[in-house]
């Protein structure tokens, strides 16, 4: 059984059939799903399902793109959304200059304060870092002393040097559908570099989907696919790196167990 440690289930794309999605869950081999927040309202969604789905667990935070958003009665209201135990993290929270949508300074500032909202909760966090993994790399380690539990960077896109450089900080890094594409070879080149020990795999549906299905809409049961390629690429048998990743997931995310 496998764990997608990062979907949108709360997407518009996806939410008319969440219930059924969730259902399916074992028929495909998937232990649980984790469903990601990136601005208020998807964060209330993202709760909702998973207090209705066992299965189903919430991260909640603020994207940079929506950062001109942010505000202290937003901290106050994920702060709130964090004591349903089926929270699992603040997230996806980070840096993307590849659109920037909020501007870059906003963007940090939001970043650092929901690292430091992130610390005062005891909750990991997860990144998203788009073409901004310098700056990255600079407000993480600025922000050290509150990075106590955990980090994940999510669709992780950077280069194996900043694998070592985010290790440092006892980073996981999770892949999804990319890492199945023609072009892949710089992310596959990345996955080699990360440790085992902090390898996960999501989907990021309904985005990212894997080959042969690109085109469509992404679904949880094509992490399969996911693993698949991982597998072959690391030359590790599919039913132990299901094991190991999903075990990682777990440490991570401490409310998962």
């Amino acid at each position: 059984m496998i764990i997608d440690t990062h979907c949108h289930l709360n997407d518009e794309k996806l939410l008319p059939m969440a219930d059924e999605i969730v259902n399916g869950f074992s028929s495909h081999g998937i232990e649980s799903a984790i469903c990601v927040g990136y601005d208020m309202p998807s964060s209330e969604v993202a709760v909702q399902l998973a207090d209705k789905h066992e299965k189903l667990y919430a991260a909640i935070g603020i994207h940079p793109h929506d950062a001109t958003t942010a505000d202290y009665d937003k901290y106050e209201r994920l702060a709130s959304l964090s004591s349903s135990k089926k929270v699992v993290a603040i997230g996806e929270i980070g840096l993307d200059y590849h659109y920037d949508l909020s501007p870059r300074a906003i963007q940090k500032g939001a970043f650092r304060e929901q690292i430091e909202l992130a610390d005062t909760l005891g909750l990991p966090i997860v990144l998203h870092v788009r073409e901004a993994y310098e700056d990255a790399k600079q407000i993480l380690f600025g922000s050290r002393r509150y990075l106590n539990n955990g980090l994940l960077l999510h669709c992780y896109s950077g280069s194996s040097e900043f694998v070592k450089i985010f290790g440092s900080l006892d980073a996981y890094f999770a892949f999804g559908g990319a890492i199945t594409f023609n072009n892949a070879k710089h992310n596959l080149e990345a996955m080699k570099a990360v440790p085992l020990d902090r390898l996960l795999f999501e989907t990021d549906c309904p985005y990212m989907t894997p080959v042969p299905h690109r085109g469509k809409t992404n679904v949880p049961e094509y992490i399969s696919l996911v693993a698949d390629k991982a597998a072959e690429v690391l030359n590790i048998g599919r039913t132990e790196l299901e094991e190991i990743t999903t075990n990682n997931a777990k440490r991570l995310f401490t409310r998962m167990n």
